[in-house]
């Protein structure tokens, strides 16, 4: 192997031991047990079950950040016990790229010959005996009783085998073991931080094309994103301006962020029992997408009367959450546009609290369902700040969105990259003289945002690129430095704290 760090992306530790058992020394230094499974307890407790729950409903097509909190809630599964099962799922999915070819291994079968449920409880056993500080032989033996209730007495024997196998080696010597010596560097990094291969080789290009690296140091700094993707990222809040502040956050025990003057971070405890969020004046949100519609609400446009503002792509609310607050305050109107009548749901429940307040400041906010690609036609030259929040592979997202990086392919560019050029090119339209856009996209890919700004503008002369660096400022005004070389920006994990986050402002010309 190159000289390359050899670790499958962070160590992620749980908290407490959470299991138990009788064990013996094994190989390689580790405990496991010594009782057979048809010995052992024939149920798991209640936190690796849940975790085991939104495996299987993630692998159906869920996204483990809308479905881990709503099985906790289920479960009533909370403190420590809800710690541990969302290290158990973050960690697990993390890592599944390294961990699956540890099983395979361990197995002596390719993934294929193993059920795919048999699989996830598998998954969840390793990242306890590689990635987390439980005990090997608590979590040999917890994960066999989960195999045993979820998987059947037969599976349990198979998982009981596996994971005896996976105890006797450290994560570094099993690092060395799967990653053949031959092997290219972009495949050793895709092992050892567990990352798909093609997505290792986009961002070592976006670090290269947005200008956050040179040839000289992009081997490292494309080492520090990749790690960064696999660490837990922060709880960060928005207290949305006019109907909430980040004193009333910090009052209930969050603390000021030092990147958002409208965010906060929270150190520990759930979100939902803030009363400010609960109510829909503060929410969850990265302090990226704060920073991108800051900047937005920020840009001087030439209006004649009150601005009207558009959402293009709304849903599922946070950016238009956000730019509602904002809209209250500089006395605009909003409309937040969402072509999926579910996700419009979501925007209108996101948006209930600015929507209620909105007549008191002489402001209009609506939601509708809509395609963004015909809103240029629909209503030329009728909006004055217009956020193109286009969808994207989320390869910037992927700290909070885990299972992102093994959904997606190169496949998907083609078409999500056909569809933002023409949610961009509507936008445009939609834009008054003297208006501004904001592309926006939470993937440094440039395939989605370099390229697809680029082909729109050098197609039509009535737009021009705006510096989008100085917009972009921390909570004491200070512009962000790292953002690339402009006149776009771009956020990154290990270099701001924030997601990927892409912003390209382009103003309509008179």
């Amino acid at each position: 192997m190159t000289d390359q760090p050899r670790r499958p992306g962070g160590s992620h530790r749980g908290s407490g031991n959470h299991g138990g058992g009788r064990g013996r020394q094994g190989g390689g230094g580790r405990r496991h047990s010594a009782q057979r499974p048809s010995e052992r307890s024939r149920t798991t407790d209640p936190q690796r079950l849940a975790a085991y729950t939104v495996m299987r409903a993630v692998a159906e097509g869920a996204y483990a950040n809308l479905e881990l909190p709503r099985v906790l809630r289920e479960k009533r599964i909370g403190g420590r016990d809800a710690a541990f099962a969302t290290e158990l799922v973050y960690g697990a999915i993390r890592l599944q790229g390294f961990y699956d070819r540890v099983i395979a291994d361990a197995a002596g079968r390719p993934l294929s010959r193993i059920d795919a449920n048999v699989l996830d409880t598998l998954r969840l056993g390793a990242h306890q005996l590689l990635g987390m500080r439980v005990p090997a032989h608590a979590a040999a033996d917890e994960t066999v009783g989960l195999a045993r209730k979820v998987n059947g007495v037969g599976a349990a024997g198979f998982v009981n085998a596996v994971m005896r196998r996976i105890s006797e080696r450290s994560r570094e010597e099993w690092l060395a073991a799967v990653v053949p010596p031959t092997a290219a560097p972009s495949e050793q990094l895709a092992v050892g931080y567990s990352h798909p291969e093609w997505v290792v080789k986009a961002l070592r290009a976006a670090l290269l094309g947005h200008g956050a690296s040179s040839p000289e140091t992009v081997d490292t700094d494309l080492a520090a994103l990749l790690a960064a993707d696999n660490d837990p990222p922060r709880v960060t809040l928005v207290a949305r301006p006019g109907l909430a502040d980040v004193d009333e956050l910090v009052s209930a025990g969050a603390e000021r962020s030092v990147l958002s003057r409208v965010g906060a971070t929270l150190p520990a405890g759930d979100p939902g029992g803030l009363r400010a969020v609960r109510e829909g004046r503060a929410a969850v949100q990265d302090e990226g997408s704060q920073l991108l519609a800051l900047a937005l609400a920020a840009v001087e446009v030439e209006a004649e009367g009150r601005e009207r503002w558009l959402d293009l792509c709304a849903g599922p609310g946070g950016k238009a959450g956000l730019l509602a607050g904002l809209a209250l305050q500089a006395g605009a109107d909003l409309t937040a546009n969402e072509v999926s009548p579910h996700r419009t749901d979501l925007v209108r429940q996101t948006l209930r609290a600015a929507v209620a307040e909105a007549p008191s400041h002489g402001s209009t906010i609506e939601v509708r369902t809509g395609d963004g690609r015909t809103a240029g036609e629909d209503e030329p030259g009728r909006y004055h700040r217009v956020l193109v929040d286009a969808p994207c592979t989320g390869l910037g997202a992927l700290r909070r969105r885990p299972e992102a990086r093994w959904r997606r392919t190169p496949a998907d560019l083609a078409d999500l990259g056909r569809l933002q050029r023409e949610l961009l090119a509507s936008a445009i339209d939609a834009t008054a003289p003297g208006g501004v856009i904001a592309y926006a996209t939470c993937s440094p890919h440039l395939a989605e945002t370099r390229f697809v700004v680029g082909d729109v503008t050098k197609r039509r002369d009535d737009v021009e690129l705006l510096d989008a660096r100085p917009l972009l400022v921390d909570a004491a005004g200070e512009p962000l430095t790292g953002l690339g070389d402009g006149p776009t920006a771009q956020l990154w994990p290990h270099l701001h704290g924030t997601d990927g986050m892409f912003l390209a402002l382009l103003r309509k010309r008179a």
